[in-house]
């Protein structure tokens, strides 16, 4: 079955050329031209990955992120027309899984949608048995549901990889250039602020206390390291 992507733009010009290059590569896509619509479409049909232009009528796609991600891990991917870097940050601190800056050409936008789509599907395709806990937290990564003691948290994409990654790693440091090249499929730190940004937003979502972490701890000039309560002390 194709995936079916939701492309929330709202201009005509971009809108249809995205449409036509997603269909031509077999996926199935609705759009919507404006926040409201988009949200709305986003809750009643839901999508296997959300395209969103950060700046949108109606409703903002700042909004619209913030309010998919209070019920949602799907896969989103932002459009921003901005470079400022505070935009892409803002964009991922929302629960972005990814973002592409205006001007782009759509094979750049498809190959993007692929990547994202394949570690949603590889994730959904994982054992059904294939639960892990640490501490309070429970990851189950055949559903891709993570819970806190007894609170469901949302993870994005890249957040719940990056979790997975680091407790499946319990106790050992995992560097920097290794989590690159699982969680973003390249072989450089093209951006080490995404990294950061990511860290700190799941931070945010699973510790008591994100300023002084008991799970992710930085280990300064490496990596990260997985640790809790249980674990035998360094």
């Amino acid at each position: 079955m194709a995936h079916r992507i939701l492309l929330i733009e709202d201009e005509v010009a971009i809108s249809d050329s995205v449409r036509y290059s997603l269909e031509n590569e077999g996926f199935t896509v609705s759009v919507a031209y404006d926040g409201v619509s988009g949200l709305a479409s986003a809750r009643e049909n839901p999508a296997d990955l959300i395209i969103l232009d950060l700046m949108l009528p109606k409703l903002s796609g700042i909004d619209v992120c913030t309010a998919l991600r209070r019920e949602s891990s799907v896969p989103i991917i932002m459009l921003t027309a901005k470079t400022n870097e505070i935009d892409k940050v803002v964009g991922l601190e929302l629960g972005a899984d990814d973002y592409v800056t205006k001007p782009f050409s759509t094979r750049e936008l498809v190959a993007r949608v692929r990547a994202v789509l394949r570690r949603a599907d590889g994730l959904r395709d994982l054992d059904a048995s294939g639960t892990i806990r640490a501490g309070e937290i429970v990851v189950d990564t055949a559903r891709r549901r993570v819970t806190v003691g007894e609170k469901l948290v949302h993870l994005p994409l890249k957040q719940f990889e990056l979790l997975k990654m680091l407790i499946t790693s319990r106790g050992r440091v995992v560097t920097r250039e290794a989590l690159f090249q699982t969680i973003w499929n390249t072989d450089t730190t093209y951006d080490t602020g995404t990294l950061d940004v990511h860290i700190r937003w799941l931070r945010e979502k699973i510790e008591a206390d994100s300023s002084n972490p008991k799970y992710i701890r930085t280990i300064r000039g490496v990596g990260y390291k997985f640790t809790a309560e249980d674990d035998v002390p360094d």
